[in-house]
């Protein structure tokens, strides 16, 4: 009987997260879209930031590129990703993985917070757009981290996975500056070289890492306190390296 049980809830965890990354995707998809066709061009953008492309076929490169430059689709689509991988097998292990799963949590947090704190107020959304700025800024974040909490699987972050989760968002950083200082244009105010100088941008990009450590530790921390800390290891959830 407990098997059977253990079956049906696996089988429940599965389709959740299937519609979960539906709704992910779907706000991905839709975001695309709207920007390949340069549905809702921004207006009056900041000296310094992405934005700028020509109107029509000879801007879609550059408004694609500058979309999935941004830090927020970055971490959508980890979440999409992630998604994705729990309902085929929600019963995954390995370093790589707990970096990733650790990265959807962190990433798409950080995403929600510096958005409604810093970019909300200066934020142009209008149309459908709201539509895909509320399922990416929003509802994906406050999804992903509820179903973490109440569906789980656990024990799939791990202590270490909290700083091998930097190497994505590092990189992404890195390549948000070389790009800039070629096009001189970054994706966020606070990335702006143009404006404030790199040693400002720098100590910008060091601080929100820092908020990335303390949030992985922080869902850490709530993983072994949900896992139960006197479990013993042979009745740990199972994982595997299956895809």
């Amino acid at each position: 009987m407990r098997d059977l049980h253990a079956k049906i809830a696996r089988v429940s965890i599965r389709r959740i997260y299937a519609i979960a990354a539906g709704i992910t995707w779907f706000g991905l998809g839709l975001g695309l879209i709207l920007t390949a066709f340069n549905v809702y061009p921004p207006v009056n953008v900041p000296p310094g930031l992405l934005g700028v492309n020509p109107d029509g076929l000879a801007g879609l490169v550059g408004r694609v590129v500058d979309s999935m430059s941004a830090f927020t689709n970055l971490s959508n689509i980890i979440v999409a990703v992630v998604f994705t991988m729990l309902a085929r097998n929600p019963d995954r292990g390995g370093r790589v993985w707990h970096a990733v799963r650790m990265d959807s949590l962190v990433m798409i947090s950080i995403t929600g917070l510096i958005y409604a704190i810093v970019l909300a107020p200066d934020a142009q959304v209008e149309g459908l757009d709201i539509i895909v700025n509320a399922l990416k800024h929003y509802i994906v974040p406050v999804m992903t981290v509820a179903l973490w909490l109440i569906v789980g699987p656990r024990r799939q972050v791990t202590f270490a996975s909290v700083f091998t989760a930097i190497v994505i968002p590092i990189t992404w950083a890195a390549y948000t500056l070389i790009r800039g200082h070629f096009i001189e244009r970054y994706p966020y105010d606070f990335l702006n070289v143009v404006a404030y100088g790199l040693p400002a941008v720098l100590t910008n990009i060091a601080g929100v890492a820092a908020l990335g450590i303390v949030l992985g530790l922080v869902f850490w921390a709530i993983d072994r306190l949900l896992s139960g800390r006197g479990r013993a290891p042979d009745s740990a959830t199972p994982v595997t390296n299956e895809s």
